[in-house]
């Protein structure tokens, strides 16, 4: 060997014999953060590229679905890097409004025996934020477990001194232009909670309930009645209407009807006719509970009713002026039917009835549909803006098949209810005065004296929804937005496109219109947006396709993976299956296939390396042999692919490609034939050019896997080449592959024919139950075959030796290639055990006839052929069709054995 191929076979010495992922990836971690890797710098005259992470709760952990999004998120950011680019990957936390206040609460309940109510609000808010340093934040610490390369000199946190200055100032900006307001309206209410919670926060489960039919009316069926049924009977204590369809027959001279209460004087029951209504649904006939049901409450606004409230903040029936008061629900439902019953207004008893009712997400009780005094953002314009930024192409949806669902949301949005009645938040910056004024003040604004400050806090929504700009300075105008504002792109599950991406485009749009000077103008004069691109990911699923849960037990927690293969496992599972838009079905087989695919990656390099492999300037192109040429313009078509796919999000294709490149055709084919271009002992020219193309090729291959596994790439490629690290080496390009030359259409051709070739062989030298260390004799044309140079590689990789004068064959084999079809000429008949051949291959004729047998007797029957589906039928016909072939494969065989 060379000196310097004796300094690369050197440096395979620092790697271990096989690869443990544990033993590197904490360390390597940490030297990328005391190096500074991951440190944005506005001031840079390299292009920016900006990505602010979705704020994780701070009262979670990582789940699979973060972990999807951290390893696509982080893939982009190294890619970026490597490119050239500026990067800002911002981090930061959610203060989690409802999540972390439960927390607490339930934490004083257990430890003190107290409620927040034995607190003053600013004593129990101290204590959440002493609960928030001392617990909040776990997905931090697994976030730098998987690799992520955020700028944590950039934490943010939606309730941190900045953001809290952003969210008074775009609240006073909405409520002087008019687009904030209070009104009584019908919201998520959660009793145990006692505060409304927004649709994102509701799950809907079907629930086996009892469905009631009762009458209004009189109870003798010759005079006015009418029946409805119901399966939340305590709300007909706040009916103030039964409504029909106006073309409903049976109904039409009832309309107008007025009936009384059973139960209260204070309320009369009008029939209505309205087009909601479904006739052909049970009786025709709909009670209405305006201020209890959203569709009642639309239904109560579009015929003026009144609207009593019967059902108070916890939950218990109140109001009312009847003995159900003070009931919960629950209670109040049996009480009301036995009162009912007594009165003889049951038409029929209690059955069962599924039907699909919103649970509490935090608390998991019933949400009650309740009229509550809240704060809304009127949306109409805002909505307006946000869907023009898709339309005009300012921001792009990938994929585009996404879009319909972007705008049917905000085309038909409603007003967004943002208060909540908790202590743990934004409060709302709106002061009430002692003769009832209302005062909004922004972060700058002098408090008025004497003035009460609105005791609820915003949504969690409303600030993060502020996340792309607040996070950078806004609405100060900083270093961070003029270079890295609007950002770059959003990644993000599909599933929050509504909740947090919709709302984010309305805020960053409408402060595009108020601080223009600050986020820098829009296109052609439009508002500025917050990212020019917006990917939306799958869910991840198991891997039978359901929805990973609690109740059905199948939930994967990604740091055990960590753990058992390692974080590159863990990204490269991930980024393998991450089509836009498209679930993700993974289990533990897909994680052991990438711990596998790193093992072989490994592997590869580390026989690179003692072979001395190293990165050098390629030689001319006429001095490289066929394979050479063969593997650089493979390379070069993977790497313009990879390029084109991670361009366009498309993750899965990018590195199933790389897989496949890696293991098929570099581990599983060019390294073998590097070991017959590379002389043992000694050196020449062919194998100095084969350890530079092998040096090469691993070193493009490194970097264009380095996005998804960063952690097993970094340590292979500095050994490799003894550079500082992966994460400041420049992205490939084409002059790192074939410089740009036209593909060797040739030596192409070539190789497929050499593969085919020693395919073929393979598989008969498995046939004939030669062992795979034994050689054998074969006589083979391979001018014929325009394979002459290939001549060597083919007898290694094959294991076929070179016949000697007294060769006789004794069988061939027939090889159909681009430029011949060569008959293989074989002595096979030293090399086998007869007697254990026989066996073996009695053994598969008996199975094989088994089949034939088996599959005959059922395509012989009628009544299965017309019977059976036509896809079972095929298939028993495909199984009789491979027994035969087998049968005819093994008696030739048993037959030359004698």
């Amino acid at each position: 060997m060379t000196d310097q191929t004796d300094q690369t076979a050197n440096r395979a010495d620092l790697l271990p014999k096989s690869w443990d992922p544990k033993g590197f990836e904490a360390q390597l971690y940490q030297r990328w953060l005391d190096r500074g890797y991951f440190n944005a710098d506005p001031e840079s005259t390299k292009p920016a590229f900006s990505i602010v992470l979705p704020p994780p709760n701070v009262t979670g952990q990582l789940h699979m679905g973060h972990a999807l999004d951290h390893t696509l998120m982080d893939a982009l950011a190294r890619r970026k890097r490597m490119q050239g680019y500026e990067v800002l990957w911002l981090p930061g936390m959610d203060h989690a409004g409802i999540a972390t206040q439960s927390k607490v609460e339930a934490m004083l309940a257990e430890t003190e025996g107290k409620t927040r109510h034995d607190y003053t609000r600013e004593e129990f808010v101290a204590k959440v934020w002493q609960w928030k340093e001392q617990y909040g934040g776990k997905i931090l610490s697994q976030m730098r477990a998987i690799g992520d390369s955020v700028d944590w000199s950039r934490e943010r946190f939606t309730l941190d001194e900045g953001l809290s200055r952003s969210v008074q100032t775009i609240f006073k900006q909405l409520f002087d232009q008019g687009l904030i307001y209070r009104a009584n309206r019908l919201v998520n209410w959660s009793p145990r909670l006692r505060t409304a919670v927004s649709d994102i926060e509701v799950t809907y489960k079907d629930v086996e309930g009892e469905l009631v039919s009762f009458r209004y009316g009189s109870l003798d069926d010759a005079e006015p009645h009418m029946v409805v049924a119901t399966t939340r009977l305590e709300t007909m204590l706040g009916d103030v209407a039964i409504a029909v369809h106006p073309d409903d027959e049976r109904y039409r001279d009832q309309v107008g009807q007025v009936f009384d209460h059973p139960f209260r004087d204070d309320l009369k029951v009008k029939v209505i006719a309205d087009d909601y209504v479904d006739p052909e649904f049970g009786t025709g006939a709909v009670k209405i509970t305006p201020a209890h049901d959203p569709n009642d409450y639309q239904m109560g606004l579009r015929h003026h009713l009144d609207m009593p409230q019967v059902i108070d903040e916890d939950g218990r029936i109140a109001g009312t002026g009847t003995q159900f008061d003070g009931l919960s629900r629950e209670k109040a439902r049996v009480a009301v039917l036995e009162a009912l019953r007594e009165q003889g207004r049951i038409v029929k008893e209690v059955r069962p009835y599924v039907h699909s009712v919103g649970h509490s997400e935090r608390s998991g009780e019933p949400i009650e549909p309740r009229l509550s005094l809240q704060w809304f953002v009127k949306v109409d314009r805002l909505a307006q803006m946000a869907g023009d930024a898709i339309r005009q192409g300012d921001t792009v949806i990938h994929p585009k098949s996404l879009e319909p669902r972007y705008f049917d949301w905000v085309d038909d949005m409603h007003d967004w209810t943002i208060s909540r009645q908790l202590w743990w938040g934004h409060r709302i910056p709106i002061w009430y005065g002692p003769n009832g004024e209302v005062v909004c003040c922004g972060p700058d604004d002098e408090l008025p004296a004497g003035y009460e400050q609105d005791p609820d806090v915003l949504d969690t929504w409303f600030s993060s929804a502020l996340w792309p700009f607040s996070t950078m300075g806004w609405p100060e105008k900083t270093p961070e937005l003029e270079k890295f504002y609007p950002t770059s792109v959003l990644v993000t599950a599909y599933d929050i496109l509504f909740f947090w991406v919709a709302r984010m485009m309305m805020f960053g749009t409408f402060a595009g219109t108020t601080t223009p000077d600050v986020l820098g103008e829009g296109a052609e004069g439009r508002p500025q947006i917050p990212f020019t691109h917006l990917f939306l990911h799958g869910l991840v699923r198991d891997e039978k396709g359901r929805k990973m849960s609690k109740s059905l037990g199948n939930g994967i927690d990604p740091m055990d993976w960590v753990d058992r293969f390692g974080a590159d496992a863990l990204r490269f599972t991930l980024a393998r299956g991450a089509n836009p838009g498209v679930d993700l079905p993974v289990g533990e087989d897909h994680a052991q296939s990438s711990r596998n695919f790193a093992t072989k990656l490994f592997n590869a390099a580390r026989f690179a390396l003692l072979n001395g492999a190293r990165v050098d300037l390629l030689p001319a192109r006429d001095e490289l042999t066929d394979a050479d040429r063969w593997i650089l313009d493979r390379l070069e078509d993977v790497r313009g692919r990879v390029d084109r796919y991670l361009d366009d999000f498309q993750f899965a294709k990018a590195n199933e490609e790389l897989y496949h490149f890696t293991w098929d055709e570099f581990c599983d084919w060019y390294l073998e034939i590097a070991k017959t271009q590379i002389p043992r002992d000694g050196d020449n020219v062919a194998g100095r050019h084969t350890r530079v193309v092998l040096g090469r090729v691993l070193d493009v291959l490194l970097k264009l896997l380095h996005p998804a596994m960063p952690f097993v790439t970094e340590v292979l490629w500095t050994t490799l080449t003894g550079e500082e690290s992966l994460m400041i080496a420049p992205w490939p390009t084409v002059a790192d592959t074939n410089g740009g030359a036209s593909v060797d259409q040739t030596a192409r051709r070539r190789i497929a024919d050499a593969q085919a070739l020693v395919t073929e062989l393979r598989r008969f030298r498995n046939d004939q139950g030669v062992k795979p260390s034994q050689k054998v004799p074969a006589e083979i044309d391979f001018a014929a075959a325009d394979l002459v140079d290939q001549e060597e590689l083919v007898r290694s990789l094959a294991r076929v030796a070179r016949p000697e004068d007294d060769f006789a064959p004794s069988g061939s084999v027939e090889v159909r290639l681009a430029q011949a079809t060569l008959t293989v000429r074989l002595d096979t008949s030293g090399t086998i055990d007869k007697v254990a051949e026989r066996k073996r291959l009695e053994k598969e004729l008996a199975v094989a006839r088994k089949e034939l047998e088996t599959t005959g007797k059922k395509l012989d029957n009628p009544n299965f052929v017309d019977k059976a589906p036509e896809k079972v039928v095929a298939g028993i016909r495909e199984r009789r069709r491979i027994a035969e072939a087998e049968i005819a494969r093994i008696t030739p065989r048993l037959e030359a054995l004698d």
